[in-house]
């Protein structure tokens, strides 16, 4: 099962990842749950997960939403193990030749990037690359928010320049692997018989608008 969505083009070009909940208020963009159980009779737990995606010229922008049990943030630097905290993850394959890129940001918004072809051929996204990255989070409790700007460039490995009118394969992911309640929900189904995210062969659909 391979889902597909349809990811707006919005015109405001940001710099700060704070403006993202207001744009994606304004503008009517649509947020989608990440709660595919796909290990269940081990990970039973589905935390509430939602996200939204648009991009402008230069740029996609993300938007999670989170409610858990339990919220961990030990991670505060960068290229760190952020999936053993409260993390959520975009993966994806921008040019449909086998390389595909995991953005993963927990809620301290400690971010790490890397691209290759598989788990183990893994590169990681320079200094100049993560910094391009900008984030913005807030916590209330038990739920949390994550909005991010991921510039084009930031795709290390490749030349990306536009994405309007193309398709594009991706997952979402939430992850806490040293939580209470460790979870591994995602957007498109993953089919293996244990939790692994680096499955390119099991990721959704992405169309930008043109």
């Amino acid at each position: 099962m391979r889902k597909k969505l349809l990811v707006r083009r919005v015109s405001a070009s940001l710099t700060d990842a704070a403006g993202i909940p207001d744009l994606f208020k304004s503008e009517g963009v649509r947020y989608n749950p990440v709660d595919e159980l796909n290990w269940k009779e081990e990970y039973p737990y589905r935390p509430d997960v939602r996200f939204a995606a648009a991009f402008c010229d230069h740029a996609i922008y993300l938007h999670f939403k989170v409610t858990e049990e339990t919220v961990r943030a030990v991670t505060h630097d960068d290229l760190g193990p952020v999936w053993k905290d409260s993390c959520v993850e975009f993966f994806s394959c921008p040019e449909g030749d086998g390389i595909y890129y995991n953005v993963e940001c927990n809620c301290a918004s400690a971010v790490l990037m890397a691209a290759g072809p598989d788990r183990n051929n893994r590169e990681f996204a320079p200094e100049s690359v993560l910094k391009s990255i900008k984030r913005f989070g807030s916590r209330s409790g038990h739920s949390w928010e994550m909005a991010l700007i991921i510039p084009f460039s930031a795709f290390f490995k490749h030349s990306v320049t536009s994405l309007s009118g193309k398709e594009i394969s991706a997952n979402f992911y939430k992850c806490g692997d040293d939580l209470p309640t460790p979870h591994f929900v995602s957007w498109n189904p993953v089919l293996t018989e244990k939790p692994d995210y680096h499955r390119p062969e099991f990721f959704g659909t992405l169309l930008f608008e043109k």
